[in-house]
């Protein structure tokens, strides 16, 4: 039991390690990359955890949140045990309907479909959609159904950050504007290739660009193709 400690304390420092501090227009907020789909921001003391995941973190050591947003249902998305480990009386969890039956014993849930809108503390809340065309289950279902999963924009303080959520590039993204910083998904059969990310990112425009739930996928690939944009692309440990 000790040496688990151990493991966890060091996962948690190299969670806290791992950020960006972001300007906004008139304060900045920092992101801390924990791995794969998962991530929190920091604004003010505000803190916003996304698909807060247990293998990646002892959850017990990070920030009570202000606000989850969980994307979609699979178990590498949605943690009962990591949100319990966080979440305090005021917390407001968001959510698609998909996952209420995982988190119907919290009062704080709130289930947001594709196309709502949310106004929260640190400004606004978009919710987009976030599903499979071409990559399929061997039954022929998609991995991720339309209308299941959610994709969020957030903006804080005129900033706008786009977390993708599970995705292939789809018709909606022709709707995103003025998106400033960008969370797109690259790990096959699941969501995109390489490719798919760079003209999902040439669509969208983003002006900072982290390939995040990548897997084994060779991020270099990604650069590669971006590298003659405007596009910055960030590789943080999120696989």
């Amino acid at each position: 039991m000790k040496h688990l400690y151990i493991i966890l304390f060091f996962i948690t420092c190299n969670v806290l390690n791992a950020q960006d501090t972001i300007s906004t227009q008139n304060n900045k907020f920092t992101l801390y990359f924990i791995g794969h789909g998962t991530l929190y921001i920091n604004y003010d003391g505000c803190i916003i955890h996304i698909d807060p995941w247990s293998n990646l973190a002892d959850y017990s050591a990070l920030p009570d949140a202000d606000y989850i947003l969980i994307t979609h249902d699979h178990h590498d998305h949605l943690d009962f045990s990591a949100i319990s480990n966080i979440i305090k009386d005021e917390t407001t969890v968001i959510a698609p309907e998909i996952c209420s039956s995982t988190l119907k014993n919290i009062n704080q849930a709130i289930y947001l479909s594709n196309g709502n809108k949310y106004h929260a503390s640190w400004g606004e809340l978009n919710v987009v959609p976030a599903y499979n065309i071409q990559h399929l289950r061997e039954s022929g279902k998609p991995f991720h159904p339309k209308g299941q999963g959610n994709g969020y924009v957030l903006t804080i303080d005129g900033t706008s950050i786009y977390i993708a959520g599970d995705t292939e590039i789809i018709p909606e993204m022709n709707d995103l504007k003025n998106i400033d910083i960008a969370f797109l998904p690259m790990n096959l059969p699941y969501t995109m290739t390489p490719e798919m990310v760079a003209k999902t990112a040439k669509l969208i425009k983003p002006k900072i660009l982290y390939p995040y739930h990548f897997g084994e996928t060779d991020t270099n690939e990604l650069v590669n193709l971006l590298k003659d944009t405007n596009i910055e692309v960030r590789i943080r440990k999120m696989k």
